[in-house]
């Protein structure tokens, strides 16, 4: 497989990571301290994770900056105003209550309990300055709130949006909806946020978090410090939790998990996710534009070889964009079958032959070589390449492989043919999220620059329609027409597993994939 340079560095286990010193901190009220203040005793949680890097977008912990929001989340620096159970249902977190006053206004009380870590107390103005940020600075978020106007009085703030929203407080508790000190402003990539942890220290490797003394939850948080580790070696990764040097670690390899399953030494959590592995096909590529060379190409990659195979079981084997579990899943919807003889007449139709024997089909004398895009920071992408670019090869289509964390380069360049990419789809229980962020034509993460007016007067028909019962239709017929039309290849589904010391606890996957580090966090 021909890949870059950083793929193909070395993976020779690197040395140990060193254990911090730890620090306990004073006691202090909503109204007093800085909540970041230390005294005492040793009490760290260090946690190596492959999900926090340059390459996710989430380096620092401004949730008004791309992905970051996802660090401000998962690591217990910012809350959201509704968050999401196991089950992925609503409830409120920093709001009290809400009222649907009607199809475009929505009224959120917040509670009157809660302040920033710094002290301030959240107020309705302190959240409409933060959401006014939010809008002027995000690239996703307007798109997804449509919000037309916000206003504030005591503890409430009225959301009036530009057209009906029906998934509004799904996607308020997207990442990017973390309340934050605005006024506070972001120093050394350090925001204020409402968490039961604070970030002292925050590098593109590493973020150290202390504990929030300000926290407003009934449950404080548990530990005095945590470090959260970039890690994204797989080697590394396991031999720092065989070694003791962690505490728990997220994103193993598939092969290293099997070490710690079944084992006394460790416990392990584990979740199925809304988290799917996909392949972009890029329209503006002209062998593209031939739908029967996307249906080739898809029918072509065998996914429960990468699944059960390359991913050890740990996923399930995708149809479209959702999981069987959600009611607008892979049961709603067919794609075209593997199939590779299948795949072969459907290239020969469209005018590929293999004329000079090199084993490549070619056209007007050009082979059918695609340029292959991806990253290397989540295992699973280069075994998909992998796995991708030896089944095409079986079918005459050559391959070239670019795994990068510098892929975004490419992308802002359009160096490439196809993407592949790994995203939560339904983060928010919702489907809308998907649509909106990746099959529109205006669509931030529309890698593939798809466009079908179908696609759009469906998207319209969903963003006026209320009630997941009533929704639910009309994301089936939205995702079978991206598997109609072979916009996406869909690989797997991904199983998460955190892997932990047994003495940990308060520490679990998340089906959601956004809360981490939870004021219930401790070690017995």
């Amino acid at each position: 497989m021909k890949l870059t340079k950083s793929f193909k560095a070395s993976r020779k286990l690197r040395a140990g990571i060193a254990m911090l010193l730890t620090a306990a901190f004073l006691t202090a009220g909503c109204g007093g301290g800085d909540g970041q203040k230390a005294v005492g005793d040793n009490k760290t949680f260090t946690y190596g994770t492959v999900a926090y890097g340059i390459s996710n977008e989430n380096v620092g912990t401004n949730p008004h900056d791309t992905y970051v929001g996802w660090s401000t989340l998962r690591y217990g620096i910012g809350e959201t105003l509704f968050r999401f159970t196991e089950s992925m249902e609503l409830e409120p977190w920093l709001a009290k209550d809400y009222e649907q006053i009607d199809d475009y206004t929505i009224k959120i009380n917040l509670k009157d309990n809660i302040c920033f870590s710094n002290g301030k107390k959240v107020t309705g103005e302190e959240v409409k300055k933060c959401f006014d940020d939010l809008l002027a600075k995000h690239d996703r978020a307007p798109k997804d709130l449509k919000i037309e106007s916000i206003t504030a009085d005591g503890q409430s703030i009225t959301i009036k949006s530009k057209e009906k929203v029906p998934a509004l407080l799904n996607y308020l508790s997207d990442p990017y909806g973390c309340i934050i000190d605005v006024d506070a402003g972001e120093k050394d990539k350090i925001v204020v946020g409402t968490g039961p942890y604070v970030a002292t220290s925050v590098s593109d490797t590493e973020i150290d978090l202390v504990k929030n003394e300000n926290y407003w939850g009934d449950t404080k948080p548990q530990m005095d410090k945590v470090i959260v580790k970039s890690i994204t070696d797989g080697d590394t990764l396991t031999m720092a939790m065989q070694n003791g040097e962690l505490d728990a670690v997220q994103g193993l390899p598939y092969a290293s998990l099997e070490l710690f399953m079944n084992n006394d030494k460790y416990k392990v959590s584990q979740v199925d996710t809304s988290r799917i592995y996909q392949i972009a096909f890029n329209f503006k590529n002209e062998d593209l534009k031939d739908l029967r060379v996307r249906q080739a190409i898809s029918m072509a990659i065998d996914k429960d070889n990468f699944t059960n195979v390359l991913l050890h079981g740990q996923g399930t084997p995708a149809v479209g964009p959702f999981p069987a579990s959600m009611p607008f899943g892979d049961k709603a919807v067919h794609a075209v079958p593997f199939d590779k003889e299948g795949a072969k007449a459907l290239l020969k139709e469209a005018g590929y032959e293999d004329t000079d024997g090199d084993g490549y089909v070619d056209k007007n004398g050009k082979n059918l070589e695609l340029r292959y895009l991806t990253y290397t920071s989540r295992q699973e992408l280069p075994l998909l390449a992998e796995a991708a670019q030896a089944d095409l090869k079986d079918v005459g289509i050559k391959l070239d492989v670019n795994a990068t964390n510098n892929y975004k380069n490419f992308l802002k360049t359009g160096e490439y043919d196809l993407f592949s990419n790994a995203n939560v789809n339904a983060p928010t229980g919702d489907p809308e999220y998907y649509f909106t962020t990746h099959v529109l034509k205006n669509s931030a993460y529309n890698r593939g620059f798809y466009e079908s007016d179908k696609m759009e007067a469906l998207e319209e028909q969903l963003r006026n329609t209320f009630g997941a019962e009533n929704r639910t239709p009309i994301a089936i017929q939205m995702e079978q027409l991206i598997l109609d039309d072979c916009a996406y290849f869909y690989a797997s589904h991904l199983r998460m597993s955190f892997v932990m010391k047994p003495n940990v606890k308060g520490f679990s996957a998340h089906p959601s994939d956004y809360y981490e580090i939870t004021p219930e966090l401790a070690k017995e």
